[in-house]
């Protein structure tokens, strides 16, 4: 079995900083692409960002400049760094994964269960 688990969100105010990370745990083999999504205001989740193995980045346009994406393969992590957070920034961040597992022999995405972000102006 393979799991997600984020974890650096909480409350804070309009134009602080946070960074959160994403560790994956379990029968890995290895790792392809990375990425962030969020559910906002009661809308459908949506992109932020990806990272792939050979740390080639892609943002969302709408929040590019304002997050940044990282990875450590050693340790098989994703983080985002996420600066100047705005009230609409408020809601639920989840991880996505591409990851070979060892036990089905097989890719396979999987996603983090979501880890809270509010901000207050």
């Amino acid at each position: 079995q393979v799991q997600l688990v984020e974890s650096g969100g909480g409350s804070v105010q309009a134009g602080e900083s946070l960074r959160l990370s994403c560790d994956a745990s379990g029968s890995i083999g290895s790792i392809n692409d990375m990425a962030w999504y969020r559910e906002v205001s009661g809308k459908a989740r949506e992109f932020i960002a990806t990272i792939t193995s050979a740390d080639t980045v892609n943002y969302s346009s709408a929040l590019k400049g304002r997050f940044t994406i990282g990875r450590d393969n050693a340790k098989n992590t994703v983080s985002l760094q996420m600066a100047n957070l705005k009230p609409e920034d408020t809601g639920v961040y989840y991880c996505k994964m591409e990851i070979w597992t060892k036990e089905a022999w097989r890719w396979a995405t999987f996603w983090g269960t979501g880890i809270q972000v509010s901000v207050s102006s």
